[in-house]
């Protein structure tokens, strides 16, 4: 499979880069800058130089991912999965009260209008793939259901993330395209942190047998966790 990967320098988008390339995917994997913690990246992709392009992908700038989207267009005619991994979690022990409103901001254009943005330059690549597949890296701080009073500017990002998510998977329906919102689970990583439960590669792996239909959502769930099962949305 071609796979496109956003946030693919660190955390999970990292270990879902390596474990697509193990499997033996080809991975463009989009990364803000240069500078932006890439040696992890750079070293993957001298591990698997044929199968791993990295992209100067910053989803906050649309001129960034229409370029990207050229790029992969004058190399590839076409993209089977699309996993939007890139995110940020900002202002989390702030109650509403202290809500740092430039912070909302910056997490709704990360992580909500930046997998907007990717789709949309995106698209047509995909729709050309094979088994096509988009997973939107949720969680479950986005379930409306499971609201807690806290993480503002995360947790209303990623609910709205979902509901793109159900939009999207209606609008691609009769093309056949699989459509989810993941909870990959509270794992070890710099947004996750160190006394997390989870680990970004088990995440990783589940993930990418959802893609490769190895995995069945539960009940054709929209938002499921990484092995499949439904969470409330």
């Amino acid at each position: 499979m071609r796979i496109l990967i956003t946030g693919a320098n660190r955390g999970l988008g990292l270990a879902l880069t390596t474990k697509a390339c193990a499997r033996g995917h080809q991975v463009f994997a989009g990364v803000r800058s240069a500078e932006s913690s890439a040696e992890r990246i750079l070293a993957l992709s001298t591990q698997f130089p044929e199968q791993i392009k990295i992209l100067s992908l910053d989803v906050t700038n649309e001129n960034s991912v229409r370029y990207a989207s050229e790029q992969v267009s004058s190399q590839m005619s076409s993209l089977d999965v699309i996993i939007n991994s890139a995110a940020i979690l900002l202002g989390r022990e702030q109650k509403l009260a202290q809500l740092d409103f430039v912070q909302v901001q910056q997490s709704f254009q990360t992580n909500l209008f930046g997998p907007m943005i990717i789709l949309k330059y995106f698209l047509p690549l995909l729709k050309k793939g094979k088994h096509q597949a988009v997973v939107n890296i949720s969680s479950e701080a986005g379930s409306v259901a499971g609201a807690y009073g806290g993480d503002y500017s995360y947790a209303l990002s990623k609910a709205a993330l979902n509901m793109f998510s159900a939009q999207l998977r209606q609008e691609l329906k009769p093309e056949g395209v699989l459509v989810h919102a993941v909870h990959p689970g509270w794992i070890r990583t710099d947004m996750g942190g160190d006394h997390a439960p989870g680990n970004a590669t088990e995440s990783a792996n589940g993930i990418l047998d959802i893609i490769e239909r190895k995995i069945e959502a539960e009940n054709e769930a929209l938002f499921i966790d990484h092995k499949g099962k439904a969470i409330s949305i």
